[in-house]
């Protein structure tokens, strides 16, 4: 796993981890919405299947940028080399962790009421449009928070 602490390839001071996370940040509301694209072109199996794939491949991939902070010697590390403050790095990193607990909290609440509705065939009891859009919402959030932490660690 040596080649996760190599240089990265964005062209900042982060290593290869690190870019590889942030550019799947990045590109994680683009794929949301063409999910969301689906779901109005009425193809709601296929908006299914993305949402899960989406779902499990960010929980994968949090999951390693985690590994990777640990064996690179936590956030304090990464922080040292910033010319922002240590206090105003933690700010912004707690926000964007505290985003993202609670997106991935109702992005995964919003994938089991789908399936409790569509398996019991019953009315709707809440607005899924509207709980999808408040992840999608959460989803941009937390993409734009985790790419400032970013510039701040690694670009400023």
């Amino acid at each position: 796993m040596e080649y996760m602490f190599e240089a990265g390839f964005l062209g900042t001071r982060a290593p290869f981890f690190m870019d590889f996370v942030t550019v799947i940040v990045a590109l994680l509301p683009f794929l949301i919405a063409g999910s969301i694209y689906l779901a109005h072109q009425k193809s709601f199996k296929w908006h299914q299947i993305t949402q899960i794939v989406i779902l499990i491949v960010s929980v994968i991939v949090v999951g390693y940028f985690e590994y990777g902070v640990r064996i690179g010697g936590g956030f304090k590390e990464f922080v040292k080399d910033t010319s922002v403050g240590y206090s105003m790095a933690l700010s912004i990193l707690i926000v964007h962790i505290a985003i993202a607990i609670i997106t991935l909290y109702l992005w995964v609440e919003v994938i089991i009421k789908a399936q409790k509705q569509r398996i019991v065939a019953t009315p709707p009891q809440y607005n899924h449009k509207k709980a999808g859009m408040r992840v999608a919402m959460g989803i941009v959030a937390t993409s734009l928070t985790g790419l400032l932490v970013y510039v701040i660690l690694f670009a400023l």
